[in-house]
């Protein structure tokens, strides 16, 4: 998968330009980033996106040395699933 990373977000464009799946992730002001929506287009659900979007995410956050803290209930899942990850966690 394509995904693109912009400050706060990473998302996937479909072909038409239109979001097919994203995780976004706004700094507060300790610089966290908090987790707070991610999306899958009902498209490809069932094919593993949205773990493949956290995988992005913790590899993005881990080479910029942020701490994270999941607020949507798929990160927070997410994180529980994945003990590996639990040092990105603020």
């Amino acid at each position: 998968m394509n995904f693109i990373t912009e400050p706060g977000r990473i998302w996937l464009p479909g072909e038409d330009g239109k979001v097919l799946a994203e995780v976004t992730f706004p700094l507060d002001e300790r610089g966290v980033a908090q987790i707070d929506h991610t999306f899958v287009d009902g498209s490809l659900r069932g094919q593993g996106v949205a773990g493949q979007l956290l995988q992005a995410l913790a590899a993005h956050l881990r080479s910029e040395g942020i701490k994270a803290s999941p607020v949507c209930s798929y990160a927070l899942s997410w994180f529980q699933k994945h003990p590996d990850q639990q040092d990105l966690l603020a």
